[in-house]
């Protein structure tokens, strides 16, 4: 299968995500290419089986940089994806990245996954669950 894993990171969080999930997808036999935003063209994204979004959440909505690159996807009527969003609060925004993806864009999700990202006990901004379980979790689905 190929992959195209497409990420915006402020602190390196999806960055870590779109690696491991790469790696992950890469053991299995599968195709990958990993772009962040402002290296590929929206609209013109490399041919794959499965995409993968992954970007953050700031001031209460999906990161800027991640909504505008989906809404100017070009040619993916009935591609199938993944998204993954980071987030400080009990709420994610996965439903604000799908809306875009699945209603305006007409892709069919296949997997989905949040991760928290918080102070850790050593005081460093880091994820507050077993990210690399629930990443490969994630890999599964897809």
């Amino acid at each position: 299968m190929n992959y195209v894993i497409v990420y915006w990171s402020r602190y390196g969080h999806n960055r870590r995500l779109a690696d491991r999930l790469a790696d992950r997808l890469r053991e299995r036999g599968g195709e990958v290419q990993v772009f962040k935003t402002d290296e590929v063209d929206a609209a013109a994204l490399p041919d794959a089986d499965v995409y993968v979004f992954s970007g953050p959440t700031e001031a209460f909505r999906v990161q800027r940089d991640m909504r505008g690159f989906m809404k100017k996807l070009g040619g993916m009527d009935g591609k199938k994806y993944g998204i993954i969003n980071t987030h400080g609060m009990k709420r994610n925004w996965l439903p604000s990245m799908e809306k875009i993806l699945s209603k305006r864009k007409n892709m069919e999700q296949v997997a989905a996954a949040d991760f928290r990202v918080g102070k850790d006990d050593d005081g460093e901004l880091d994820f507050l669950e077993d990210w690399q379980a629930k990443l490969d979790a994630f890999a599964d689905r897809l």
